[in-house]
């Protein structure tokens, strides 16, 4: 049976527009029978207006002409774009089994321990659990703390190591900004020393006296 827009409108158009069974309404909304006989008795749905689903392109005239003229014939609704563009796009919440989740706080101390960068927020999320037994962990409060050592939680199978690697490198970059923001993040540039004079040697020439007759033959007593 294909998902259709607002399954009780539709059944209350058809409630009061056709002679179709409540088993065959119920079959066509994902009702239950008990649900559409509600509607027609008016204790369910009173206050909703009714939907024709033939205008909103979910069903066509032969299918209900069908089923109106058989009561055992279930309708087959059109594939609404509609319908598919609005169904949830994020994946199912992972299951972890019963045997799998005292593993957890183990993976949560590991993360406290290699990773402090990562947050509680994150921790939560990849591993499913909650921050309040994350604190727990951090904390020593957990009931069975004497027990819990750091494991990778690769090793005890709860996530995959691209996911974790993915998880850790992001954690950093934004540690990273952080601390720029923090700190200022202006590096001053080095001041340049003064350069040393440049020898030249003619300076140095004209400092020298120049030659006498005594000093190159002498004095005479």
């Amino acid at each position: 049976m294909t998902d259709i827009l607002m399954p009780k409108a539709t059944a209350v158009w058809m409630v009061d527009n056709t002679s179709l069974t409540f088993e065959q309404i119920a079959d066509f909304c994902g009702l239950h029978p008990l649900e559409v006989r509600g509607i027609a008795d008016g204790d369910v749905a009173r206050d909703i207006r009714g939907v024709d689903p033939i205008t909103g392109g979910q069903l066509t005239r032969e299918e209900l002409d069908k089923a109106q003229d058989n009561a055992d014939y279930r309708m087959k609704a059109i594939v609404s774009r509609h319908a598919e563009l609005l169904k949830s796009a994020k994946p199912a919440p992972k299951y972890t089994p019963v045997s799998r989740r005292q593993d957890r706080p183990d993976a949560i101390a590991w993360f406290v321990r290699n990773h402090p960068e990562v947050t509680d927020a994150q921790i939560s999320k990849l591993l499913g659990t909650t921050k309040s037994t994350i604190e727990s962990v951090r904390s020593r409060t957990h009931w069975n703390s004497a027990n819990i050592k750091p494991v990778d939680p690769v090793t005890l199978g709860l996530v995959g190591q691209l996911a974790l690697d993915d998880l850790v490198s992001k954690a950093a970059d934004k540690k990273n900004k952080d601390d720029l923001k923090k700190g200022g993040g202006t590096i001053q540039p080095v001041e340049a020393e003064p350069a040393e004079p440049e020898f030249v040697p003619e300076a140095r020439e004209r400092h020298v006296a120049e030659p006498t007759a005594a000093s190159v033959f002498g004095t005479k007593d």
